[in-house]
């Protein structure tokens, strides 16, 4: 028998009615029909598939990408006295096992796990045997090739509407396009085409676009305009640590978040910025799904993202409890060009995959008409160096090939190699007076990568043991002994990977099976950049609306974004004041238009039209300091 939603609502999260289109997907669910649903980040997702789950007998499997977002929602579960399991990375098979037959036979709610786990045998066969009430599939844009965070294990999500045809499937996702919905919609073999559909409108949440060619002066002033939490995006590993570093110089609270940090430092550094420890979290993309802290007041992206989407949905981690909140892109002339280089310049074309393909094949020794179902370790670095290719646009290409199931690829490799000294300068040069043979090794660090004593810094021995004319294990064997020496800090390198080869080798035919998919999916990432760069040029439509629109939505102007305001006629009366009050200041002395505009209680737009407006007056002008003065009159 069924159980009534809003008396679960109210008996396990304390609410009284749903948000928007909980209720609408809830009550589909319970009528059993499969629902795709397009809610805005922060919009309660999971309220959706697990409210009817409880409601009915049987237990949820539901499919996510992360880890971390799995454990959280178990976590949060098992809080509320529901039984909830999850089957993560690092398992043994006898331990899968028995959280299986947990699952089999002791009343569970709800499994969580990973698409990967879809391809296990094992799992399939015991979830046959499970009384399954509901498919839940979260973040489902990661199934459509056409989306920015395309996975090509969700494509196995599929496998499960086979496995129970007659059960509910709820595909959810933020951000979604009309041709990722339709790719969701296919690809789970829908039996009625339902999609439910929040508007994606954030009216608390104000964009901008902000141009400052001293960007870290612009982002400090951003940080100390408000007092609640902060999140800053960057696209590396160690820009984050540079920022963080900066805006801790410069007296916030500050720390940072990215792929390259143990597991037990990212749950402390969490944990620091979730409990206001710290005021700001300095991130890649690597943060943020799942990351559920209600009160942030700004998020700023330091440079350009690679989609709208993923600009969106990373923009809607502010002011999820409805209060005022801020999103700002900062930039300056540079980052168009910086984005087109990290992305556009290393999407590998139909030509790369093929010349790759081939010297895959030749480097591994396969034969043409064999290699199928074949394992082998690759080590990519010396791969790329033997054959002279760029080693990020190759990492691309084995992507797509990964893709398209030409081969299979572990990530297991993806440590990188980092090295910091530690050691001060004097402490290093006394070493090195005692341990001459290790000279050559470490001017090669030195003169190869600046602010090695600040941060970790990537480095690539194969680079070092070209310019020492020695080989990598020697280089490696060095690192190993100045850690030990206390001299640097040092995490080593494992640069193989894991290939299993899933077709026979056909050169360029294996290649042309799926060239014209290849170069639409090429064509979408050059898009999603144009698109980008569209928005942050356009300064005549409202913030709002372009975004919205991306999205399939119409809505008025915003009033609040800089394109908005820019629009706003400036008093002309405060204008005068502030003239009057610039020209006594200024008798005093030169003074910069920053130092003006912190001076004055002014806006910004007045004092900046304000100075204009006198440059033009001719009374006064521009030195050679870049610093406004009275205008000298010459005798």
């Amino acid at each position: 028998m069924q159980k009534n939603p809003k008396d679960i609502l109210q008996h396990y999260w304390g609410h009284a009615e749903f948000r928007g289109s909980q209720e609408k997907i809830i009550a589909n669910i319970l009528d059993q029909k499969d629902v795709l649903a397009l809610l805005p980040t922060g919009g309660g997702k999971s309220i959706c598939y697990q409210i009817p789950a409880l409601a009915m007998d049987g237990i949820c499997i539901v499919v996510s990408p992360l880890i971390a977002l799995i454990q959280d929602q178990v976590n949060s579960l098992r809080e509320k006295g529901i039984k909830a399991i999850a089957l993560t990375g690092g398992i043994s098979f006898d331990e899968v096992s028995n959280l299986l037959d947990n699952c089999v036979f002791g009343g569970y709610k709800f499994l969580y796990l990973s698409p990967e786990r879809l391809q296990q045998d094992v799992v399939k066969e015991r979830i046959l045997q499970m009384n399954v009430n509901l498919i839940a599939i979260d973040e489902a844009h990661c199934i459509s090739q056409w989306g920015n965070d395309f996975r090509p294990a969700y494509r196995d999500c599929s496998v499960l509407r086979e496995m129970f045809p007659a059960i509910p499937v709820l595909a959810l996702t933020a951000t979604a396009t009309k041709k990722v919905a339709e790719d969701i919609v296919e690809n789970l073999h829908f039996r009625t085409k339902l999609i439910i559909k929040d508007s994606f409108s954030r009216d608390n949440i104000t964009f901008k676009v902000v141009w400052n060619e001293d960007k870290h002066y612009q982002l400090k002033q951003l940080c100390s305009q408000t007092d609640k939490s902060c999140i800053v995006y960057v696209r590396s590993r160690r820009m984050s640590e540079q920022i963080s570093s900066f805006l801790s110089t410069a007296g916030f609270t500050s720390t940072f978040f990215h792929g390259g940090i143990s597991k037990k430092d990212k749950e402390s550094k969490l944990n620091q910025w979730l409990t206001n420890k710290v005021k700001i979290m300095v991130a890649t993309n690597a943060f943020g799904m799942g990351i559920d802290k209600a009160d942030v007041g700004l998020v700023v992206h330091f440079q350009i993202p690679d989609s709208i989407e993923n600009y969106y949905q990373e923009a809607g981690r502010a002011g999820r409890n409805g209060a005022p909140a801020a999103a700002i892109l900062l930039l300056n002339k540079e980052d168009e060009l910086q984005v087109k280089r990290q992305f556009l310049s290393v999407l590998p074309d139909v030509a790369f995959l093929k010349l790759l393909y081939n010297k895959l094949n030749n480097y591994l020794q396969i034969p043409y008409g064999e290699g199928s179902q074949e394992k082998y370790l690759l080590n990519f670095n010396t791969f790329c160096s033997t054959y002279k290719l760029n080693s990020l646009l190759t990492y691309n290409g084995l992507k797509i090939l990964d893709q398209h199931s030409v081969l299979s690829l572990s990530e297991n490799y993806a440590k990188q190699a980092t090295v910091k000294f530690i050691a001060s300068k004097q402490d290093l040069n006394h070493y090195l007076s005692t341990h001459k043979h290790l000279v050559t090794v470490v001017q090669a660090l030195l003169r190869t990568y600046g602010g090695i004593f600040e941060y970790d810094i990537k480095i690539n021995t194969l680079l070092i043991a070209k310019k020492t004319t020695t080989d990598e294990a020697l280089i490696t064997k060095t690192l190993t002994q100045l850690q030990k020496d206390e001299i640097i800090e040092y995490t080593a390198q494992h640069s193989d990977l894991e290939l299993t080869f899933l077709v026979p080798r056909e050169d360029d035919q294996t290649i042309h099976s799926f060239s014209r998919k290849a170069k639409e999916l090429q064509q979408v990432k050059i898009d999603n950049i144009d698109q980008m760069i569209q928005y942050i040029k356009n300064d005549t439509v409202c913030r709002n609306i372009q975004l919205l629109a991306y999205f399939g939505e119409k809505k008025k102007r915003c009033g609040q974004c800089d394109v908005c305001l820019k629009h706003v006629q400036l008093d002309s009366s405060v204008i005068a004041i502030a003239e009057s009050e610039i020209l006594i200041i200024l008798k005093y002395g030169t003074m910069s238009s920053r130092k003006l505009i912190q001076t004055l209680p002014y806006k910004e737009t007045i004092v900046l039209e304000a100075l204009q407006n006198l440059l033009e007056d001719q009374k006064i002008e521009i030195n050679e300091q870049n610093q406004y003065q009275t205008q000298h009159i010459d005798d």
